[in-house]
């Protein structure tokens, strides 16, 4: 077991690695967390956000070992902690139907559950399954130390059964897959987060108090302790990220001050919000949105119309190879500008813009889809940079066609 962690080790730990150590020993995951610090990291949207931004927070007490890169499955996780420092903490995103098995076998110090919501039903199932499963294997593991959202009904009833929890209220905004009780099946009454929240209409259970609340662009604390949160990364959800990010950083050990202002400091998460040079003097601004919510939440960060956007979408494994969830995106609010639809899926994106009566084109490959989409805005409107939203293989084939030649030639500015 120790000569397979040098060799993965001394080539990078590479997922590949975290497999061959698994296959050799399947216990790997457990023998590599054991005696460490480790904070787990899950939810359907904002895990990879939200572990770059507690890496930065944890790393003003020291060194962290973390999967920056996104790869969330036990393979990557063994990778990541085969790489690990020793006397660094370890920051790791968890797929969120994998919560169960990762906190069976790292022993975490701190579990971060950011949200639930529909997200590849054909492959992963419904939202409050994943609920049931973490709240069992939180029941079982009393000594973690659990960072809920509090606004998520299915995040709070699954905390619940833990012993010791910070709730951090981040004014969630998506609520269509919390309509019902997880509790009881009665329905959820919603009232104006913060100050009403939520309550079950039948049963008990209903919105905690917040120990920590994001209030706009401020982070305040319970005790009275109010922060500025100032990020490069753009909008709302990554402001929602920081305050888990934060309140995660503080469970650990870390100080609330000095991790916001690290968090101050991450421009750009795996190619998130980067802009890069698709040829002929176009600029990309790269957006990934992967379901419904996430899709509400980036349809919010486009610049204004009349800058014209690109969409991308593919239903390959990684994406859900349903693409019916087309029809939850709010895509109306597209309406008043032009979009190119574009991936292996564009032409049902065409038909989902259609109906939302939003003029529209459909461009087979990405690349030219940009550049149309360039060659359309208005005169003197900024037309040499397309904001580009997508979904994830989506989003990473156009990273891998810009190829060597991809540019950071920009960042966007703080929210």
């Amino acid at each position: 077991m120790a000569e397979v962690s040098r060799r993965v080790r001394a080539g990078g730990g590479s997922v590949i690695g975290g497999r061959l150590m698994l296959a050799i020993d399947p216990r790997a995951l457990e023998r590599l967390a054991a005696g460490q610090v480790v904070a787990l990291v899950t939810g359907t949207n904002g895990k990879t956000t939200t572990t770059r931004l507690l890496t930065a927070a944890m790393s003003t007490q020291g060194p962290v070992t973390t999967n920056a890169a996104g790869a969330n499955l036990v393979s990557g996780l063994v990778s990541a902690l085969a790489r690990h420092t020793p006397g660094a903490a370890a920051v790791l995103e968890v797929d969120e139907g994998l919560l169960r098995q990762a906190i069976a076998a790292a022993h975490p110090a701190v579990v971060l559950l950011l949200n639930l919501s529909r997200d590849q039903l054909d492959r992963t199932g419904e939202v409050r399954m994943h609920a049931e499963r973490w709240r069992a294997a939180l029941d079982g593991s009393q000594a973690t130390h659990v960072v809920a959202n509090v606004d998520d009904p299915l995040v709070t009833w699954a905390a619940r059964a833990s012993a010791r929890v910070t709730w951090v209220g981040t004014g969630q905004r998506w609520r269509l897959d919390a309509a019902s009780c997880p509790e009881c099946g009665a329905r959820i009454l919603w009232g104006s987060p913060p100050a009403d929240g939520w309550a079950c209409s039948v049963c008990d259970l209903r919105r905690p108090d917040a120990d920590v609340w994001l209030d706009d662009h401020t982070l305040v604390f319970a005790d009275g302790l109010r922060l500025d949160i100032r990020l490069a990364l753009p909008g709302w959800a990554n402001r929602a990220n920081a305050a888990m990010a934060a309140a995660g950083a503080v469970a650990a050990g870390a100080d609330a001050e000095a991790s916001v202002r690290a968090m101050a400091d991450v421009a750009d998460v795996a190619g998130r919000y980067q802009v890069v040079a698709v040829g002929g003097g176009v600029r990309a601004r790269l957006l990934l949105a992967k379901n419904p919510a996430g899709w509400a939440e980036a349809l919010d960060l486009l610049r204004p119309a009349p800058l014209p956007v690109v969409v991308g979408i593919n239903a390959r494994i990684q994406d859900g190879r349903d693409p019916s969830w087309l029809w939850d995106v709010p895509f109306e609010r597209l309406r008043g500008r032009f979009v190119v639809a574009t991936g292996e899926r564009g032409r049902d994106l065409a038909v989902r813009l259609h109906y939302a009566e939003v003029e529209h084109e459909f461009v087979a490959d990405e690349l030219d889809a940009i550049r149309r989409a360039a060659a359309t805005a208005p005169h003197g409107y900024g037309g040499a940079e397309v904001d580009v939203a997508a979904n994830y293989s989506s989003f990473q084939q156009i990273r891998k066609a810009v190829g060597s030649g991809e540019s950071r030639e920009g960042q966007t500015g703080a929210a």
